[in-house]
């Protein structure tokens, strides 16, 4: 199992979720307001009124085999959209209950 963590413009939201579905990954938790900015020269997303747009975030545990398919798709989102971003972290599950 692995547990992917993949931060994003709230405007990706939808398309998060189609990709998660479509990957048959249904069981995730999302943080809906994250503030934050890329290292790849993004802008600030701080809700201000300076920086007014915000971030979310979704982790959900997938298995080991859907994990590719699944980074590949959230890709060619942030490919699409690179101005808007999105990052996917992938991290080892030892146990789970």
């Amino acid at each position: 199992m692995k547990s992917v963590f993949i931060t994003f413009d709230e405007a990706h939201y939808e398309k998060i979720t189609d990709v998660l579905e479509d990957n048959d990954c249904h069981g995730y938790s999302y943080w809906e307001h994250l503030m934050g900015q890329g290292t790849n020269g993004g802008e600030p997303h701080f809700g201000s009124h300076a920086w007014p747009s915000m971030n979310s975030g979704i982790i959900a545990i997938v298995e080991d085999e859907k994990v590719d398919n699944l980074l590949e798709d959230l890709k060619e989102i942030d490919e699409n959209r690179p101005q808007l971003g999105l990052r996917a972290f992938v991290w080892n599950i030892e146990k789970c209950i």
